[in-house]
C-alpha cells in the first residue's frame, strides 16, 4: 500500500473529479484574511467544513442508541461560524464531495490548528468506490465553548492505494451511507 502524492491526487481530480470543487494548491487566505487552509498539501487534500452544522443538544434528555438514533438531539443551523458548547459535540459536512477509487482507501486526521484548540475532528475511512459529501463530526474536549469556521480548512484526507483491487467495494454492497449529501445522522 503507498499514499498518493500531491502529483497524484491532482492527476486523478482532473481525470475523474475524484474531489470536486478541487483546489490544486493550499489556500491560506481570502480576500486578505488569514483562514484555517484547504487544499492539496504534500500527500493529502484539506478539506473544508460547509456551513450545515448540527449540534448535540441534551435539552430532549434523549439516550444517544446508534440504532435507534433520534434526530431531535440536534439542533440545525446554518451559519459561518459555530459555536460548539463544552464537552459537547456538532456534526457537519465537507464542501467537497468525494468518488473514492476502487483501488483507494481514504483516511482522515484533524487540523492541527482545531487539535491544538481541543478540537477534535472524526472521519471513519472512505472505503472503495464510496462517494458524497463526508459527514463530519466536531468534538470539543474543552470546559468552553468552541469556535467552528464554515468553508476553511477542517481536516486532511489520506489517500492509501492498495496493493491489488478489491473484490468487493463499498458500492457494490449497496453502503447505507452511499451518495449521501446533507450532513448524515447515523443508520442502521
Amino acid at each position: 500500500m503507498s499514499i498518493f502524492s500531491d502529483s497524484e491526487i491532482i492527476k486523478r481530480c482532473k481525470e475523474s473529479e475524484m474531489i470536486f470543487p478541487f483546489c490544486e494548491g493550499q489556500v491560506r487566505e481570502v480576500n486578505g484574511n488569514k483562514i484555517i487552509s484547504y487544499g492539496t498539501s504534500s500527500y493529502g487534500y484539506d478539506a473544508r467544513v460547509a456551513n450545515e452544522f448540527k449540534i448535540f443538544t441534551n435539552i430532549n434528555s434523549s439516550i444517544i442508541d446508534p440504532k435507534n438514533f433520534v434526530s431531535k438531539s440536534f439542533v440545525d443551523i446554518t451559519t459561518d461560524v459555530c459555536i460548539i458548547p463544552p464537552n459537547s459535540f456538532a456534526l457537519a459536512r465537507t464542501v467537497e464531495y468525494f468518488k473514492i477509487p476502487r483501488d483507494t482507501l481514504v483516511v482522515c486526521v484533524g487540523k492541527s490548528t482545531y487539535a491544538r484548540c481541543g478540537i477534535i475532528v472524526n472521519v471513519t475511512p472512505l472505503e472503495p468506490e464510496w462517494e458524497g459529501h463526508v459527514t463530519l463530526e466536531f468534538s470539543n474536549t474543552t470546559p468552553l465553548p468552541a469556535k467552528i469556521y464554515a468553508n476553511e480548512g477542517a481536516c486532511q484526507f489520506l489517500f492509501l492505494k492498495a496493493n491489488e483491487t478489491c473484490k468487493t467495494s463499498y458500492k457494490d454492497r449497496n453502503g447505507k451511507y452511499q451518495n449521501q449529501t446533507g450532513v448524515t445522522i447515523p443508520k442502521v
